[in-house]
């Protein structure tokens, strides 16, 4: 049990370390070049720390543990929504720049009615729905990259930048692969834990997993608000939650299709589809609609969402 513990250890100092270096690379490339802070969030630091869970899902789906990608891609949206952001809105809320939060947030909704039509209609991730998942992925890609092109006049960048572009690229991609890094030795080594007390597989991508899997998330958010980056935090947030549904999704179904797994019931129907997904959904409408209408986000919203979390992780281990 020793060797365990050292390695998951070792994996939590990675991740604070390169949650560190990665934040900084993505602020300083943010200032440099004119882009706001929610929109590199979005793209550039969601796709890095989404890393973990496409590594985690391609794999379990390989395997022929296609339950284990689902409940990884669906448990990092509950997980990143109901206590990663739920965390910083409840510590420190912020105001929002809604022009560059309402595409991240139309897409995600648009990504996640179409994920819903398939797991009700059919329950099956083809290979077909797989790529076009992908597809959405793409069109997102390009959506935010061309907003950013068009409007970079509107935000101020900075006049004389402080150190060589090579450093912010270098910590970007060193950061990266330090939370890659870490978040697997806590997954690995945290899974095998849960395995042995007889926790079911679908339970484990779920909580565990999913947790896991989102620490870069959790690292990223925590270090962006003690540095006073609060948008890049929401940002890598709504980000990563698309790139949950699309980009871990998708690629899982296109290398390898799955269905959703049934082995956990309510009532004799299939509590992904009564708890889960409607859970995801409902999270994030209440962390972003109320956030575009006001323009900022309140402590009521991060307190309420951590006990829902907290409500989540019961029914799946107890109930």
């Amino acid at each position: 049990m020793l060797v365990p513990v050292l390695l998951f250890v070792l994996g939590l100092v990675l991740l604070i370390k390169g949650g560190d270096w990665f934040v900084d690379g993505a602020t300083g490339i943010a200032q440099r070049f004119g882009v706001p802070e929610l929109l590199i969030g979005a793209t550039v630091v969601s796709i890095g720390t989404t890393l973990p869970e496409v590594m985690v899902s391609a794999t379990s789906a390989l395997g022929g543990h296609g339950e284990m990608a689902y409940g990884n891609a669906v448990g990092s949206i509950i997980c990143n929504t109901a206590l990663i952001a739920a965390i910083t809105v409840a510590v420190r809320p912020s105001k929002v720049e809604r022009r560059s939060f309402l595409a991240p947030v139309a897409f995600f909704f648009i990504a996640a009615a179409f994920y819903l039509y398939v797991a009700y209609t059919s329950g099956e991730f083809t290979r077909l729905v797989g790529l076009e998942l992908l597809g959405i992925f793409l069109v997102y890609m390009t959506v935010l990259i061309r907003q950013a092109l068009r409007a970079p006049k509107v935000f101020e960048k900075e006049k004389t930048p402080s150190r060589p572009l090579w450093t912010d690229l270098l910590g970007l991609a060193a950061g990266a692969v330090f939370i890659a890094v870490g978040a697997d030795l806590l997954v690995d080594n945290g899974t095998r834990i849960a395995q042995a007390l007889g926790v079911p597989e679908s339970v484990i991508a779920l909580t565990f997993v999913a947790l896991g899997t989102s620490l870069p998330e959790l690292v990223t958010a925590v270090t962006s608000m003690v540095k006073g980056h609060g948008a890049l935090s929401l940002g890598n947030i709504i980000g990563a939650n698309l790139f949950n549904l699309v980009l871990v999704s998708g690629t899982s179904a296109a290398l390898a299709p799955f269905s959703i797994p049934g082995e956990k019931t309510i009532a004799g129907y299939n509590a992904s589809l009564v708890v889960d997904l409607p859970l995801m959904v409902l999270v994030m409408a209440f962390l972003t609609l109320p956030t575009l209408l006001r323009g900022r986000l309140s402590r009521w919203q991060g307190v309420t969402l951590l006990l829902v979390y907290a409500g989540f992780c019961v029914f799946q281990f107890f109930l």
